[in-house]
């Protein structure tokens, strides 16, 4: 009996097994321009054309079949820009993936719109809710995507419209820089202003859902799409993703966070799959990797309040992300506390009740692919509610959609879509919306312009009798600056990469005047999305003949580069004739010279600059790197050890010293031990400081505990990083300025924590459960919001942020990230904190031109080893009567130090924390959120 039982429970795997297997083949791809692999497909499947480059295998018929080999249900779509039926396949029996509903404590404005939402949707049918997250299908309205309107709750339906440059497939609009130019000016006013430009045009042309920004991490430096988004470094891209989405929705625009997630290129992206940390996922485990590089700027998107997500064509280790239960649900809506809805990229809808279940709210464009006449959702995803969909999850799909419409003040006085985009000419009343943002344009477009050499004062310019203009890139595109669709060919001066993430120009300035006695040579490298192919692209490494040949005949040559990413210019950078460079678009120039290779996600954390530092790779311009006409000195630096958030505050002073006004960019960095497993350096804090010359001011930034703590997979929580983290500041992620540290020890003294006090998410100026003392021990109630959602977990809230003060700490990542216990805990010992000096005897180096110093100095910081080992989140610490510790500065420190503070250059002095590694309690993901 026991061997049938055996054998019964073999055969079954063995069935189920052949059929995973049999339908790996599905939705792989079949033929397109350039294809050469198999063009059949499995039984019941039919090879669908997608677009010009891309078939799919899909189940159910191609557009061009009149018969469907899979039974068909006809849909009707609710509005009169769309066909009045259309035929839907079957889909797959729903899994058993866990969904998450909107929580029934909300906070904030979300609170009020999720209210309003879901009175509007107990007013409607199963048919209209299906609507709401059902596109009219490609072509089918005014916009790129279109939901049908609602009489009843007179709901107008969605306009959703590209892109992350301005209003796409519209006229009278601005183009405004990519988003790696954004990224490149360190500056979050200028990002945040450029937002709210957008928003302002998007809103005068009448759409709902801005679909910007992009915020994938250049993990592939020749990513198609690079261009969009802001670069490679988390930090960077986070804070740039936040006030991005705070400007957009501040003209009562939604913003969408796109692509979620681990759409880091475009080569294969409808059918690669990102395996990050491939084990921990597997294992249900969310990865280090994950949270720590590829995470945080979809976790400052939430914080913003941003209305909606977009998922991305990839799959994630093995599924694709519209519909990955783990990345959707568990990890954005439930971690993350993401209240707002999540849309497919444009046919990236796989499934209809399976990915609803899976956490999808809304596929766009509404076909299964581009004119199929069919879809997932409609009538399919409303014949499957009660038997594969929940009702609940229905209504939860629905609130989310109508609470974002809500959020943003759309349900009143909200302009009418005025313009049509597949007849820009012939149809609306052409609004200019304008403005003045050209002069806003032009100021980041100088803001990112990033001067790389500048030998013997080549620039500026003063006024020399003639100037000889060369290269392709200093004239227009003889096509025309919108003579070819979505940028698809470009001969001529580079503003933008190609794809759906561009726009019209409404000019586009070019120089064209000759001359003989300064050359500027102008070059670019373009790239775009992966639906086009753009022949004979320049890429990487063209234009070398024409640099050494220009250089080769003029003494002072000026090499002006456009790119939307790296570039290698090694071959030329350093020919003595080449006095000046000057790159716009990218933060960083990475030339190692062994051109480009597809990494693997393994590399895990060694990302960007992080791999550079990690495997002792010197670049020739590091991360952050820039030159300015004038030079800046730090000095006087500070350090302020705080037991709520900002964990901690570090100041210092900053001066021109140079004969000119200037703008210096200073970054704040950490660098954990080796032995933490985190990369050497990591961006934690900048500013952008504009001085004039010999002017001088105080900077202030902050760190958070989430800013000094690593994803511990294993606990599934935000951990303090073990040992002896260093903290200093300086010009770029090699040119450390300023030093000190602060030394954590152990005190006698016990306490129990309080219960967690409630708090809106704007009031929060905390990451873990902190409990403070005072200097006679009796406690203080904790900085420590509960859980927004489930008692057993704490998230970070949405709502309406405020506009962040510059010097002022900004609403960090909230407790979600670092786990906290729901419960009192056991007494525990509590540290106290000393703060200590040392000082460092500067080293004098030359500068590297007549620009901005980069001294490269070596690093004397003295590491103080640590014996307790067991600190936990929940310990009480002493404090003065403001709730910091006190604070280091030149006017309190030991004669020892007085000498080192008058020097006349530049102080080179190191700030290390020292603390000790915590375990708190770990999180509680539950398996569903309650909902009332």
């Amino acid at each position: 009996m026991a061997a049938m039982s055996t054998l019964s429970v073999f055969s079954v795997c063995l069935i189920w097994a052949q059929f995973v297997l049999a339908q790996q083949p599905l939705y792989a791809q079949c033929g397109g321009i350039g294809w050469s692999g198999g063009t059949t497909c499995v039984s019941g499947a039919v090879c669908t054309k997608l677009n010009d480059y891309y078939y799919q295998c899909l189940a159910g018929s191609a557009a061009t079949t009149t018969t469907s080999k899979t039974t068909s249900i006809p849909v009707t779509v609710t509005t009169t820009m769309s066909p009045t039926t259309s035929v839907v396949p079957t889909t797959t029996p729903a899994s058993t993936s866990v969904t998450s509903a909107i929580g029934s404590t909300p906070t904030g404005a979300w609170a009020s719109a999720i209210s309003k939402a879901k009175a509007a949707v107990a007013k409607l049918s199963v048919s209209e809710k299906v609507s709401l997250g059902t596109g009219v299908q490609w072509q089918k309205g005014h916009c790129v995507g279109n939901t049908p309107a609602i009489s009843s709750i007179n709901f107008p339906g969605l306009c959703l419209q590209d892109a992350p440059v301005g209003v796409r497939y519209a006229d009278k609009v601005s183009v405004f820089p990519a988003g790696i130019n954004a990224a490149a000016t360190f500056n979050r006013d200028l990002i945040q202003q450029r937002g709210a430009a957008m928003g302002a045009e998007f809103r005068g042309k009448g759409v709902h859902v801005a679909l910007s920004p992009a915020m994938n991490i250049a993990r592939v430096p020749a990513a198609g799409r690079n261009w969009e988004g802001f670069g490679g470094d988390p930090y960077l891209s986070g804070e740039a993703a936040y006030a991005s989405i705070v400007g957009i929705q501040s003209q009562g625009v939604q913003a969408c966070a796109k692509h979620y997630l681990n759409n880091e290129q475009e080569h294969f992206r409808e059918t690669s799959s990102s395996n990050v940390d491939d084990r921990e996922i597997l294992l249900n485990f969310f990865s280090r990797t994950q949270h720590e590089i590829y995470l945080p700027p979809f976790l400052k998107s939430v914080q913003a309040g941003v209305a909606s997500f977009m998922c991305s064509y990839n799959q994630i280790n093995g599924t694709y992300a519209c519909e990955n239960s783990g990345v959707l649900n568990k990890l954005l809506k439930t971690e993350l506390g993401f209240q707002g809805y999540v849309m497919s990229d444009w046919w990236a809808t796989h499934s209809g009740a399976p990915a609803v279940n899976a956490g999808l709210d809304m596929t766009m464009p509404g076909d299964t692919t581009i004119n199929s006449g069919q879809t997932y959702f409609g009538q399919n995803l409303v014949n499957a509610v009660g038997s594969q969909v929940s009702q609940s999850r229905l209504d939860d799909m629905a609130t989310r959609i109508l609470a974002a419409w809500y959020l943003l003040g759309q349900d009143s006085d909200y302009p009418a879509v005025n313009f049509d985009s597949w007849n820009v000419n012939g149809f609306g009343s052409h609004v200019d919306v304008q403005g003045n943002h050209k002069t806003l344009i032009r100021q980041i477009g100088a803001a990112s312009t990033v001067l790389l050499k500048n030998k013997n004062a080549a620039l500026p310019l003063s006024k020399p009798a003639t100037i000889g203009v060369i290269g392709n890139d200093a004239g227009p595109n003889s096509k025309g600056i919108n003579g070819c669709s979505d940028r698809s060919c470009n001969d001529g001066i580079l503003g933008m990469g190609w794809g759906s993430g561009t726009a019209e120009y409404p000019y586009l300035v070019n120089q064209t005047q000759p001359g003989a006695k300064t050359l500027p040579c102008f070059i670019s490298a373009d790239s775009g999305e992966g639906y086009i192919t753009v022949e004979g692209n320049a890429g990487m490494a063209q234009w070398r003949r024409l640099v050494a040949a220009v250089a080769a005949v003029n003494k002072n040559t000026i090499v002006v580069v456009h790119s939307v990413g790296p570039i290698i210019m090694e071959s030329w950078i350093d020919h003595a004739n080449v006095t000046a460079s000057a790159s716009d678009y990218s933060t960083s120039i990475i030339t190692n010279g062994n051109g480009i290779v597809q990494i693997p996600y393994n590399e895990g954390l060694k990302v960007d600059y992080r791999a550079f530092d990690a495997n002792g790779i010197t670049p020739r311009f590091e991360f952050g790197f820039g030159l300015s006409y004038t030079t800046f000195t730090y000095s006087i630096c500070s350090l302020s050890s705080w037991y709520q958030d900002p964990w901690v505050k570090v100041s210092f002073t900053l001066k021109n010293t140079g004969s000119i006004a200037g703008t210096e960019i200073p970054q704040l960095y950490i660098s954990p031990p080796s032995s933490s497993g985190e990369p050497p350096n990591a961006l934690k804090n900048f500013d952008s400081v504009s001085l004039a010359a010999g002017a001088s001011t105080t900077v202030s930034m902050t760190l958070s505990r989430y800013d000094l703590s690593y994803w511990n997979a294993g606990a599934q929580q935000w951990s303090l990083i073990p040992g002896t983290t260093g903290i200093w500041v300086g010009p770029s992620s090699r040119s450390k300025k300023l030093t000190g540290f602060e030394k954590e020890r152990r005190s006698s003294q016990n306490t129990t924590p309080e219960p967690t006090q409630q708090k809106d998410r704007l009031e929060q100026h905390s990451v873990a459960s902190i409990r403070a003392t005072n200097g006679s021990g009796s406690a203080k109630p904790p900085n420590r919001p509960s859980s927004l959602l489930n008692p057993k977990r704490t998230v970070p809230a949405q709502n309406q942020p405020a506009e962040p003060v510059r010097g002022e700490p900004e609403a960090p990542p909230k407790s979600s990230l670092i786990s906290a216990p729901t419960q009192s805990a056991s007494s525990q010992a509590a540290p106290s904190r000393v703060v200590m000096a040392e000082a460092v005897t500067p080293s004098v180096a030359s500068p590297k031109s007549k620009g901005k110093a980069r001294e490269e100095i070596a690093s004397t910081d003295q590491e103080i080893a640590m014996n307790d080992q067991n600190d936990t989140v929940d310990q009480p610490v002493s404090e003065d009567n403001e709730g910091h510790s006190p604070t280091l500065n030149a006017d309190s420190l030991p004669i020892a130090f007085e000498g080192v503070t008058k020097l006349q250059h530049e102080l080179h002095c190191a700030m290390l924390l020292y603390y000790q590694a915590t375990q708190g309690l770990p999180m509680t993901l539950p398996d569903s959120l309650p909902s009332k």
